[in-house]
Order: structure tokens, then C-alpha cells, then sequence
């Protein structure tokens, strides 16, 4: 008779224990790129919003703006050109008048980890998340 168990507890917990800690690490790897992506987004939005109602003219607006989506995703290493960014205004003519409301909203595809390229293009492997973020332009601001 096979009685004799010798050993095979040693084997049962490597088994098991492989089974349930490589997705749990992978949960923890995926939940931690996603993080980082969300406080990417987040933290664009919000400096490109400040930047915006901050500056002298238009052109030097969206400029500034880019700028600040640019370095904020590249800080948590996201690549901005895959970024939108859409800036909305609210609240009299144009963008740039006084107390006007400013909105900036950013869009990324964060790939998760491990996930082939082919199903990354396609948006298979990818989570899509957007921030928003809404500045008012001071009753102070002037042009120039």
C-alpha cells in the first residue's frame, strides 16, 4: 500500500503556494501600473489647468499646457504621445478673459505589465484612463 507520505507536504506546498502567489503578483504588478497611471493623468490635468489660467496670452497658454502634460507623464513614464488632451472653456469668450473656467482633460492607455504588444495596439491589454481638471482665470488677469 502507498501509506508512505514522505516528503509530499514539501511538494503540496510548493504547488499550491506557486498557484496562488504568481497571480496574486501579478494582481499587485497590475494594480500598482494602474495606480501610477491614474496620479500620471491626475496630476497632468491639473498642472496643464494651472499653467493655462497662469499665462499672458493664448499661444503661450496651450504651449505651457503641453509642457506640463508632457513632463507629468513622463515623470511616471507613460508615453505622452499617446496622450489626448482637450482643453474646454467656460464661462464668457474667450479661453483667456477674466474669471473664465478652464478645463483640461487627459486620456491615456495605461498597457498592464506582461501583456503582449499585439493585444496592447489593439487596446486589449490597455485600461483607458482619463482626469479632469478645471481652473478659473483670476479677476486680476490682463493680456501681455
Amino acid at each position: 500500500m502507498l501509506t508512505d507520505e514522505t516528503g509530499s507536504a514539501s511538494l503540496e506546498f510548493i504547488t499550491v503556494g506557486l498557484i496562488l502567489l504568481v497571480p496574486l503578483v501579478y494582481l499587485i504588478l497590475a494594480m500598482s501600473v494602474l495606480q501610477g497611471g491614474a496620479f500620471a493623468v491626475e496630476g497632468a490635468a491639473r498642472q496643464a489647468a494651472r499653467v493655462y489660467v497662469l499665462a499672458p496670452s493664448t499661444a503661450d497658454a496651450e504651449a505651457r499646457a503641453e509642457r506640463a502634460v508632457l513632463v507629468g507623464l513622463a515623470d511616471y513614464g507613460i508615453d505622452a504621445d499617446a496622450a489626448e488632451v482637450s482643453i474646454t472653456c467656460a464661462g464668457g469668450g474667450a479661453c483667456l478673459s477674466r474669471r473664465s473656467v478652464v478645463t483640461v482633460t487627459v486620456r491615456v492607455q495605461v498597457a498592464l505589465p506582461f501583456v503582449p504588444g499585439v493585444l496592447t495596439q489593439s487596446h486589449g491589454g490597455s485600461i483607458p484612463l482619463q482626469a479632469s481638471a478645471t481652473q478659473t482665470v483670476s479677476r486680476f488677469w490682463h493680456e501681455g
